[in-house]
């Protein structure tokens, strides 16, 4: 709470080269971006960080293979090269996995035809990846039992990219990076007004914890509201070249259904992309893509009886999914850039990439549409832009995101090893503690260890099942800006999705957590948390 109330008061006494407006994707990394190659940046969302879009995603990093099908090859050939880009720079986070895929007699194309594509497919992807294999009936059931293969005609395996932890997470690193390059991030302040004056913008804004009203200067501004970019351009009378149309997609995480750790992938009954993706003990199911016309969306019965429906159909299970196997849910909207004024855009043709307009006059910069695939390119153009705008980049060569390089990575394993930290993994664990500290906090992984080494109690699991341990949240609570209990458990985390609300209220430790977390207001938050839906 110490680091949002830091950062609230920098926001208001002193001016800003760039203020952005939302904190998903787009958001954290043209934060990061910018205050990396030395503009004056701040950065502020009307709820938490990764909230609606960038939270509730598939959790793949993906080249767009479906594209292929309306022939947008130079989309393919750019998020291709941009997944790969990804993986190197993050090898620890961004992953190779194999997608299973089983083609249902009847489908539109035969199977050796679309098993061509993942060939086409691998080759746009610079043979960065394991080579495509086509597989018959027979061998898909031998590779995965759970596949029903009683109306499958064949498939093939090719690969593609995954986040080992949750979206939420890999978002909100990009805004760590951005403060630790002295940006002034904050969750939960709403812009309620933009007003243009001089040679600045001054933008009011509301605490929406404290009710608190206040005001922020700046040179320029980026609208990375997601979803919402329209509303705040339509508030500010912003005209812009492009608007967004919506297309929801919905997640149910359950028990592990499947014995390989592969994303199952088929077409639903209705023709569309179905997933079966591992998620550590837990598989996540779906999705949905369906048009609807606001960002704010939730899960209907039809959209579970869809899910459900189809898995059932798709996997031989011992016992039927239901309702009641679902333990928690994802659902929100993608955005899609369109250039159609009339609001009438070919909706199966429409794909997620990027577009930033630009009002030069005002230096106002809104970002459509994306793909977290593609985030790296969206940081780089932004800073570009802004410097055209006459915003001076001091340090534009540096390089801003990524892993740190292996000899830092040499001395955590090594100062890990000494303290054989990794005999303390919990048996239910689905890798080693040491693997999984150096992916959720990099060279931060190093404080940990000093705080283990302080008091050998840091390294107890706080949580059942959660895999989370206590030095983990002590370091949370000093720089992962937790303002509500749901923050952290949604969002820097994923617990929330692996284990259901009651269980994670009636949980041992669960007191001891928000005492690290929020001090004095530990049993406000909780109870906060429990009365929310």
């Amino acid at each position: 709470m110490h680091l949002r109330q830091s950062n609230l008061k920098k926001l208001i006494q002193r001016e800003l080269d760039v203020l952005i407006i939302g904190g998903g994707i787009n958001g954290a990394v043209s934060a990061a971006a910018l205050s990396r190659k030395g503009a004056k940046v701040g950065l502020i969302d009307a709820g938490d960080f990764a909230g609606k879009t960038s939270s509730n995603s598939s959790n793949l990093a993906w080249g767009g293979i479906k594209y292929l099908e309306n022939h947008e090859y130079l989309l393919v050939n750019k998020l291709c090269k941009s997944r790969n880009h990804l993986m190197r720079s993050y090898p620890s986070t961004v992953q190779e996995i194999r997608f299973l895929t089983t083609l249902q007699r009847g489908f539109r194309f035969p199977a050796w035809f679309v098993f061509i594509g993942t060939l086409v497919y691998w080759f746009m992807g610079r043979f960065f990846t394991k080579a495509p294999t086509f597989l018959t009936s027979k061998q898909i059931k031998a590779s995965e039992p759970a596949i029903n293969i009683a109306n499958a005609q064949g498939g093939f395996e090719y690969s593609d990219a995954y986040l080992h932890d949750n979206d939420a997470r890999f978002v909100f690193n990009f805004l760590r990076t951005a403060m630790d390059n002295n940006a002034y991030v904050a969750n939960y302040v709403l812009a309620t007004n933009c007003v243009r004056q001089g040679s600045s913008w001054l933008v009011e804004a509301k605490d929406n914890i404290t009710g608190k009203t206040f005001t922020i200067r700046s040179k320029a501004i980026i609208n990375a509201c997601g979803p919402y970019v329209d509303e705040l351009n339509h508030k500010v009378q912003q005209t812009t070249q492009h608007q967004h149309v919506f297309s929801k997609g919905i997640h149910l995480i359950v028990n592990k259904l499947t014995k390989v750790d592969k994303v199952l992938a088929f077409f639903a009954s209705d023709g569309r992309l179905f997933f079966v993706i591992p998620m550590g003990q837990k598989t996540c199911i779906g999705t949905t893509d369906e048009k609807v016309d606001e960002p704010d969306c939730t899960v209907t019965s039809a959209d579970r009886e869809f899910i459900l429906n189809n898995v059932n159909v798709l996997l031989d299970l011992d016992t039927p999914l239901t309702a009641e196997d679902i333990i928690s849910e994802r659902c929100g909207v993608r955005p899609l850039a369109v250039k159609d004024s009339n609001g009438n855009p070919d909706w199966v043709a429409l794909s997620r990439k990027h577009a930033i307009d630009t009002n030069t006059d005002d230096k106002y910069l809104s970002i459509f549409g994306g793909k977290l695939t593609d985030c790296l390119n969206v940081g780089e153009e932004i800073c570009e832009i802004i410097e055209n705008l006459g915003i001076a980049l001091p340090h534009r060569s540096s390089i801003w995101y990524g892993e740190s390089d292996n000899k830092v990575k040499a001395e955590f394993e090594h100062r890990a090893d000494l303290m054989d930290l990794d005999t303390l993994t919990p048996a239910y664990s689905s890798e080693k503690l040491s693997t999984r500290l150096w992916r959720r906090y990099d060279m931060h992984a190093l404080q940990i260890l000093d705080e283990i080494q302080r008091d050998p109690s840091q390294a107890e699991q706080l949580l059942e099942n959660a895999e989370y341990i206590r030095a983990e949240l002590h370091y949370a609570a000093k720089r992962e800006m937790i303002t509500k209990l749901e923050d952290f458990l949604r969002r820097r985390s994923k617990i929330e999705m692996v284990l259901r609300k009651q269980d994670i209220v009636n949980t041992k430790g669960i007191k001891e957590a928000c005492e690290i977390l929020f001090a004095e207001q530990a049993d406000a938050k909780l109870k906060e948390y429990c009365d929310s839906q």
